[in-house]
């Protein structure tokens, strides 16, 4: 017996070394070596994800998303006081449905206080950015530190 043991042991370690030599990769198009900078994409693709983000189907995602989230929290007694990242995300996915142009970073705080930053394309879209901010439940404070910086042609 005390000779088998070293044995199994051995053995045991032995397969383990052997199991993960191989790496599994997560898709076909994953690299082999994890440090490998990912692939830029085509152009085409850069196009189709930038007119999904745009589409109205997106937009009624988002709104969707927005009203489900609120629904859950009226299920929960309603509460104003939310998590500074669930309102952040909310304000987020609002402006992203309605600003989808925009180039928007969304901070908020735990008393309700909502900071945008980033660009938008003109002046009308920054106008609404405080409108739609807090249309939010639980926003009480929106800060704007966005600016307007048209598109290049």
């Amino acid at each position: 017996m005390q000779k088998l043991t070293p044995f199994l042991i051995s053995t045991l370690l032995l397969f383990g070394v052997a199991a993960c030599d191989n790496a599994s990769k997560t898709s076909e198009s994953a690299p082999n070596n994890p440090n490998e900078a990912p692939q830029t994409p085509t152009v085409k693709t850069t196009e189709a994800s930038q007119k999904d983000a745009e589409s109205e189907v997106r937009r009624r995602q988002l709104n969707s998303d927005i009203r489900a989230g609120e629904q859950r929290n009226n299920v929960t007694g309603g509460d104003t006081k939310r998590a500074k990242g669930t309102l952040a995300s909310e304000v987020r996915s609002k402006l992203e449905a309605n600003i989808p142009k925009g180039q928007l970073t969304v901070n908020a705080t735990d008393d309700g206080t909502i900071t945008v930053g980033g660009t938008v394309n003109n002046q009308k879209e920054l106008a609404k950015i405080e409108t739609l901010a807090k249309q939010i439940k639980g926003v009480k404070i929106v800060v704007v530190k966005a600016i307007v910086n048209p598109p290049k042609s």
